[in-house]
Parts: C-alpha cells; sequence; structure tokens
C-alpha cells in the first residue's frame, strides 16, 4: 500500500497549481465566440458615397437640365397630392394669376391717368398765357416787332410753348370745321360751294391732339 505521507509534497519541490490528473483534453475545451466586428477595408480612402455621387452629378448639369429635374421633381410632389389638394393648389395659382393681371393693369390706369393729369395741368397753364401771346401776334402784324429786343423775346416765348407741342389754328380758306373753329358771323357769298373760313379774327391752339381754344372765325356760305 501507499503511505499518504507519501503524496505530501516537499517544502522544496515547486508548487504546481490543480492535479494534472484533472486536466481536460483539447477537444473537451469550448472556445468563446464574440460579435464578429467589421472592420473597415480602406478607412478615408474609401470612395464618395452615392448622394455625394449624386450631389456631383447634379452640379455638372446645365440650367435647362436642372429646370427639367425640377420640373420633373415638382411633377412627383404633386402625384402625391390627393385631389382635394390639387383643387386647392390649381385655384392658388389662378388667383396668383388674377392678381397678377389686376396689378398690371391697375398700373397701366395709374400711368394713364397721370398722363392725362400732366397734359391738363399743361394745357390750364398754356391757356391763361393765351392772351400774352395773342398780343405778341398783333404788335408782329403792326410790325412793332420787327427790330429792337421785343423781337427775340417773342421768339424766345414762342419756342418755349413749341416744346409742348403748341400749334395754332384757324387759317383763312381752310374748310370750315366746328371742332376747332368758332364761327362768331356768316358771311353770304355768291359762287360759294360750302362753308369756308372767309375771314380768322382770333387764331386757336391746340397741345397736341387737345384743342384748347377754338378759333373765332367769319365764315362764308352759299348766297
Amino acid at each position: 500500500m501507499t503511505d499518504p505521507k507519501d503524496n505530501v509534497p516537499n517544502e522544496g519541490d515547486p508548487q504546481v497549481e490543480g492535479d494534472a490528473t484533472n486536466a481536460q483534453e483539447p477537444e473537451d475545451l469550448i472556445e468563446a465566440e464574440g460579435p464578429d466586428v467589421e472592420l473597415p477595408t480602406d478607412g478615408p480612402a474609401a470612395g464618395p458615397s452615392a448622394d455625394q455621387a449624386g450631389a456631383d452629378e447634379a452640379s455638372d448639369l446645365s440650367p435647362e437640365d436642372q429646370a427639367l429635374l425640377d420640373d420633373a421633381a415638382r411633377g412627383i410632389e404633386e402625384d402625391k397630392l390627393s385631389q382635394a389638394d390639387r383643387d386647392l393648389v390649381a385655384d392658388m395659382r389662378a388667383d396668383m394669376l388674377r392678381a397678377q393681371a389686376e396689378l398690371v393693369n391697375f398700373r397701366k390706369r395709374v400711368e394713364r391717368d397721370r398722363e392725362a393729369n400732366r397734359d391738363a395741368v399743361i394745357a390750364e397753364v398754356v391757356r391763361a398765357l393765351l392772351p400774352a401771346l395773342d398780343d405778341l401776334s398783333r404788335a408782329e402784324a403792326h410790325g412793332d416787332l420787327a427790330e429792337g429786343p421785343m423781337q427775340v423775346i417773342a421768339q424766345k416765348i414762342r419756342g418755349g410753348f413749341g416744346k409742348f407741342k403748341l400749334e395754332q389754328i384757324g387759317e383763312k380758306g381752310e374748310p370750315f370745321d366746328p371742332n376747332v373753329h368758332e364761327a362768331i358771323v356768316q358771311l353770304p357769298t355768291p359762287g360759294a360751294t360750302g362753308q369756308t373760313v372767309a375771314d380768322v379774327v382770333e387764331p386757336g391752339y391746340k397741345l397736341g391732339e387737345r384743342v384748347i381754344r377754338a378759333a373765332k372765325v367769319a365764315v362764308a356760305v352759299p348766297a
């Protein structure tokens, strides 16, 4: 028999943990499995993402192609709308176009009224100065403006009126027109076939197409 004392280790012998007889065979060991870890392949040198590539391609588009792309995207978004939403969008567009048309018409009307008011103010100023212009015409007819500084003054005054397209109307021998002539007397004339201006008592004036004073004339009528 083996003496139990033989199994007692000596103090000088090296200590061995565990018993060699209790060691398990390699096939009995179970390896621990950890989670799979995906390692980066190339790191920062990896290629661009799909979104970045699409952005680069979009930046190379021409304005016409970009407009077509935007229209297509808008059409896709509109296809997602319900019929009620489409009707609402159509009504809003119609209201917007109507508002734009009304704004354009309003601007045209304001500009037209502004021009009409300007012409009316100029006509009133010119009409107030017509008596002075008549005096210049009478002085010229009597020869008072042939020489001297008054001739230069008369030319400047008439030139100033000419800038506003002031035109004298009423000539002897022209057909009588009630729109531009004011008949103050009728003269029965043998051989006359119609009404003509026999004499101009006071010339008339028109500013552009606006008659600011009719010409006072004597009218020759058939005898």
